[in-house]
């Protein structure tokens, strides 16, 4: 069979993809894991907020979130989005870090800046004596990230998609104006490819004959601890420490950490570096009062950027039939819905959603090409 698309990589951005071009079109979607959503997708504790990214990704964000609100008939029964709050604190003699997260505050969504006091009251876990001033986005939510994920792969199935897991790919060619890809131990043949695999997107570009892109790797750490005795969990926000990139979260009745760790790395199955599992445990008990006494899980994921820290969605400049979907960093979750459409769109009208064009994203903001030249 000689599929219309072949989307490569199964995790958020391939299966979001699959699942709109699937409407249209038969596709192929091939994992070289033995479960969609393995790497970055399934690592990530993801929010969702306009006021998080680059411009453009921030305009994304916005137009992804009517699908969040309110997402197709039949697409999940469950909600995508749980009301979360964010809050963002500095130490003494940090007060001003706080000033660029005011300056992101929007009519839509709101950033204000809150009493000292009412941090400490809503957040038991933070200093008083390094708490020195606040700041609250009330309209920042969770993603259910696996129902997302579940969903898009569900509803590809309903539409007639086909998924290949276990299928990492080791070939590509082009002849005839088809794609012969050779995944695992089977050679599969489809008109066009989407190359979504994450962090390994460019070594894909590269096998079909494309230039690289600039993708960059960052691993990024997490922990889970227990909360202090007495702190109710779920009513907590996401807290974020100026004068670093920390954060802690809510997660499953427990605290989700991260030192925001951005450390360059090669396209693996990362896993989270001792060091910086022992460097973040003793932040955590010099800035906070969370008694450390026990890891109860941690692990690792890859962000993958390009130089501006856009998205990367279009053809190819110079291999025809060649469509990137990659780039995504640390706001893949968040944007998915819009950049899946834009994908299709491309695809099958040769130009992004009338949407996009009314905020000001053109074809040449997200294509390949600037990011190759960068």
């Amino acid at each position: 069979m000689i599929y219309d698309f072949i989307v490569i990589g199964a995790g958020m951005a391939g299966a979001s993809a699959a699942f709109e071009l699937a409407a249209e079109a038969t596709v192929l979607l091939i994992e070289a894991e033995a479960q969609p959503g393995y790497h970055s997708t399934g690592r990530s504790a993801a929010l969702f907020t306009r006021n998080y990214g680059t411009p453009i990704v921030r305009r994304i964000n916005a137009l992804s979130e009517p699908f969040f609100r309110m997402p197709p008939d039949g697409f999940t029964d469950l909600p995508l989005l749980h009301p979360r709050g964010a809050m963002a604190v500095a130490a003494p003699g940090e007060e001003h870090l706080l000033d660029p997260v005011l300056a992101a505050s929007t009519v839509t969504e709101p950033v204000v800046e809150i009493p000292s006091s009412d941090a400490l009251d809503r957040v038991p876990f933070l200093r008083p004596d390094r708490t020195a001033r606040a700041v609250y986005e009330a309209g920042v939510t969770d993603i259910e990230v696996s129902v997302l994920l579940a969903s898009y792969l569900k509803g590809f199935k309903r539409r007639g998609g086909v998924t290949a897991l276990r299928a990492p790919v080791t070939a590509l060619s082009r002849r005839n104006g088809t794609w012969t890809v050779s995944a695992g131990n089977e050679t599969l043949h489809g008109k066009t490819i989407v190359n979504a695999a994450g962090a390994w997107a460019d070594q894909i570009g590269a096998m079909a004959g494309a230039a690289a892109v600039g993708l960059i790797a960052k691993r990024r750490t997490a922990i889970i601890v227990a909360p202090p005795p007495g702190v109710t969990v779920p009513d907590l926000p996401c807290v974020d420490f100026a004068g670093n990139d920390a954060y802690i979260k809510p997660e499953a009745g427990k605290l989700m950490a991260s030192p925001g760790d951005a450390t360059p790395d090669v396209p693996q199955d990362v896993q989270p570096d001792e060091m910086d599992i022992a460097v973040l445990a003793d932040w955590i008990v010099r800035e906070t009062l969370i008694p450390v006494r026990r890891i109860e899980h941690s692990w690792a994921g890859l962000r993958t950027f390009v130089r501006d820290e856009s998205p990367v969605v279009g053809y190819d400049g110079a291999v025809a039939d060649f469509v990137w979907s990659a780039g995504q960093g640390g706001y893949g979750i968040m944007m998915a819905p819009g950049l899946a459409r834009a994908v299709a769109s491309l695809c099958f009208k040769d130009g992004l959603p009338d949407d996009f064009a009314a905020s000001d994203i053109g074809v040449a903001d997200l294509g390949p090409m600037r990011a190759s030249l960068a």
